[in-house]
């Protein structure tokens, strides 16, 4: 009788408990990934939430700046003055305010250098004419530290006359 009776598999042997490994690496697995997810995206939900207290209008000015500042170098100045002109968008000064306050000066310097391009390449202007029209109240009215950075980013040359008549 004692034939019959087969031996115990240890369990390291039965395929259950396998399974089991298996489920609990899987589960161990996917909580790692979801607390790194988290994370990750606290500083986005923060910022979410920094925004629900902001009205619709400070929104959507917000949003139209950005469409500028993608396609087109804005100075502060001159996208504020696009997003209250009547002509322009028609927002409210604080909203449009608000908007032109979210960009850093980095983000200005920047799109100094996307108008100096169109200048420089366009319309074949020098790096003194490039400065002035950067610079200018009726022409982008880049600060002259903006101005200078984009001139330079891009090997325009030496400015000569930068005791130009600058806005800001």
């Amino acid at each position: 009788m004692s034939q019959d009776k087969k031996p115990k598999k240890k369990i390291y042997k039965r395929w259950w408990f396998w399974l089991i490994i298996v489920i609990l690496v899987i589960g161990f697995g996917s909580s790692a990934s979801n607390s790194k997810k988290d994370s990750s995206s606290s500083k986005s939900n923060t910022e979410k939430k920094a925004d629900t207290n902001v009205s619709p209008e400070y929104k959507n000015a917000y949003a139209k700046a950005k469409s500028y500042m993608s396609f087109k170098g804005f100075s502060k100045a001159g996208l504020y003055d696009q997003l209250t002109s009547d002509a322009g968008d028609g927002f409210k000064p604080d909203a449009a305010k608000y908007a032109v306050n979210k960009f850093s000066n980095e983000d200005y310097k920047e799109a100094a250098v996307k108008s100096a391009k169109i200048y420089s390449k366009d319309m074949n202007m020098s790096a003194n004419g490039v400065y002035e029209q950067l610079t200018s109240s009726a022409g982008e009215k880049f600060t002259p530290e903006q101005a200078k950075y984009a001139v330079d980013k891009l090997h325009l040359g030496t400015i000569t006359n930068d005791s130009s008549s600058t806005n800001q």
